[in-house]
């Protein structure tokens, strides 16, 4: 597990921490490239809504565990509680308006969805913890 600053500044390194194991559980280039854009994604959520906006400051833990069918990515932090389950689903109708006709928000998750095998949101004691998992396609 590491820590890292909840500030923007640390997107890249969280990047490479994810992306390292990522290539050690060896993910397809595509599949590699939708788990870190699922994490930087989810982690540019929580610094800017769940601490920034909020006045706060915070950590985020980032822990990676494989297995021989999947590499699951453990996202923690102590921003107010979020349920990126509670958002609004981004539809078809959703993408094909204009920018100045979409609604604000969502499309961050929508994509950390899109990008991962399994994404599980937990409320915890602490605050949350956002697990993405994605199957290592390994013959």
């Amino acid at each position: 597990m590491k820590i890292f600053p909840g500030k923007l500044d640390s997107l890249g390194q969280i990047r490479k921490y994810v992306k390292s194991a990522a290539t050690e559980a060896g993910l397809e280039k595509k599949a590699l490239y939708k788990l870190c854009l699922a994490v930087d994604e989810i982690v540019t959520n929580i610094i800017i809504h769940g601490y920034d906006e909020n006045g706060l400051e915070g950590d985020i833990s980032v822990q990676t565990k494989m297995d021989e069918k999947s590499l699951t990515v453990y996202i923690e932090d102590t921003a107010i509680p979020f349920n990126p389950n509670t958002t609004e689903e981004i539809t078809e109708e959703h993408l094909k308006k204009g920018l100045e006709e979409r609604p604000v928000g969502g499309l961050g998750v929508h994509l950390a969805y899109q990008s991962v095998d399994k994404f599980i949101y937990e409320k915890i004691e602490s605050g949350n913890r956002n697990i993405l998992v994605v199957n290592r396609n390994i013959t």
